[in-house]
């Protein structure tokens, strides 16, 4: 009888045994796949059309990081018209604000275009956090009010036009994990932050708001001057958040992107306890 035990402990011991260095093999494996992803991330990015092209493709290497365009002035005729129609009644026919909404004067071009472009502008209820939403205006029209409210009085940036040919992936994501992660996540789908106000994702965003975000400080966020970002670290972020809309997933699964924790914990809880089970129920049928 304690012969016959020991067998069963032993068959016991050694099945698990295996289902522990079968374990470790595919944490290994699924390692360096990970691995492989990120190394293969600096040459790829997801472009604002939605098509995943090569980063040498985006746009002349040789141009500077980020121009900085002011929409053209023939537009401001339009511009005002539209802004009267959509936009006055909250900040007024000359954009000097009101109790509804704050004064756009001296806010520059690219806030403008900002707001307007991914559609948190026209606000319907000026008490709740603006969110992107299907945009009411095309791109003309979009740029005709910028013309127009930039117009009324000089500052703020214009908008700018990043080139990612040149820009360093790797340094961008240094960067974002240091000035953005806190609030959007390191994966970029953004976060609860405190009393109803939460950091949007930043999926589905093109080159240009993305550095429009940082350079005017919509909503919450803060605003990254010169001073603090340079035109090249500016581009550095913008094309590691193109890349995070699209990234590459060799290993798997994606589980959302929501994060190396919680994708580690599904990865331990299913594939190590599936892993064991098999390796006990191997064991169990040694016995018979």
């Amino acid at each position: 009888m304690k012969a016959a035990l020991r067998g069963v402990k032993s068959s016991r011991a050694k099945a698990l045994g295996v289902s522990v260095f079968v374990s470790g093999v595919v944490g290994c494996a699924g390692l360096f796949a990970f691995g492989g992803g990120v190394a293969s991330a600096q040459s790829h990015y997801q472009s604002s059309s939605g098509k995943e092209v090569k980063s040498v493709t985006f746009t002349q290497p040789d141009r500077p990081p980020i121009v900085y365009q002011k929409p053209s002035s023939s537009l401001i005729p339009q511009g005002r018209t539209l802004f009267i129609e959509n936009c006055s009644t909250c900040h007024g026919i000359d954009a000097v604000g009101s109790s509804r909404a704050p004064n756009l004067q001296g806010l520059g071009a690219a806030t403008i275009d900002f707001w307007v472009y991914t559609g948190r502008m026209p606000l319907a209820d000026p008490t709740v956090q603006a969110i992107q939403k299907p945009r009411k205006f095309n791109r003309q029209q979009t740029l005709a009010i910028a013309a127009y409210v930039s117009s009324l009085a000089p500052g703020g940036p214009a908008i700018p036009s990043v080139n990612v040919a040149g820009a360093n992936i790797s340094q961008g994501e240094s960067l974002f994990s240091t000035n953005c992660a806190a609030c959007h996540t390191i994966t970029g789908v953004g976060d609860a932050l405190a009393n109803n106000v939460y950091a949007p994702s930043l999926y589905g965003v093109g080159a240009t708001q993305i550095a429009e975000a940082i350079r005017t400080g919509p909503g919450n966020m803060p605003r990254f001057g010169n001073g603090t970002l340079s035109n090249a670290q500016v581009a550095d972020v913008v094309k590691y958040v193109l890349y995070l809309q699209k990234p590459q997933d060799p290993g798997g699964i994606s589980l959302g992107h929501v994060g190396p924790v919680t994708e580690g914990f599904v990865g331990i809880l299913i594939g190590l306890g599936g892993l064991m089970l098999f390796g006990y129920w191997i064991g169990g049928r040694a016995q018979r």
